[in-house]
């Protein structure tokens, strides 16, 4: 199975975070540079607010932004993740005011919420720029419980 020709949406998290694990870094980035793009991303976004730990969270309320880069238009994919009263929502649009703004490159996304990359180890290699409320920028990955692949 190869990650050019899977279905994102009928395979479990775990399998998925499998692949990704043995799928080299080029071909991931070639794949998220190609027409199934948006298709793996808003899949991935999309399934953070069931991975959400509410009772990690307790009275956290926040806005943060997604920021993917490298494109292949050279522009950014942002989406917009609201956690208030124990729940987290997401919007495709990034339109409130962020206490947290991250921004890293697709195929590190990818990597990080199928838990194939560390957050801290990406910020550390500069794949992973923050912005904001750094009490927040601490605790933001254990608000989720990412597969373990």
């Amino acid at each position: 199975m190869s990650i050019h020709d899977v279905r994102v949406d009928v395979m479990e998290p775990v399998e998925f975070a499998r692949l990704v694990k043995r799928t080299p870094i080029e071909e991931l980035r070639q794949v998220l540079n190609g027409e199934r793009r948006t298709e793996i991303l808003d899949h991935l976004i999309g399934g953070m607010p069931s991975a959400f730990r509410p009772e990690v969270a307790g009275r956290t309320r926040a806005v943060v932004h997604w920021r993917i880069g490298d494109r292949p238009d050279g522009g950014v994919d942002s989406y917009e993740m609201v956690i208030a009263d124990g729940v987290c929502t997401l919007s495709p649009r990034a339109e409130g005011k962020p206490q947290l703004t991250l921004d890293l490159a697709a195929a590190d996304f990818v990597r990080l919420v199928t838990g194939n990359a560390h957050a801290i180890m990406l910020v550390m290699k500069g794949k992973l720029q923050t912005r904001g409320d750094l009490a927040l920028t601490a605790r933001f990955p254990k608000l989720f419980a990412a597969p373990r692949p």
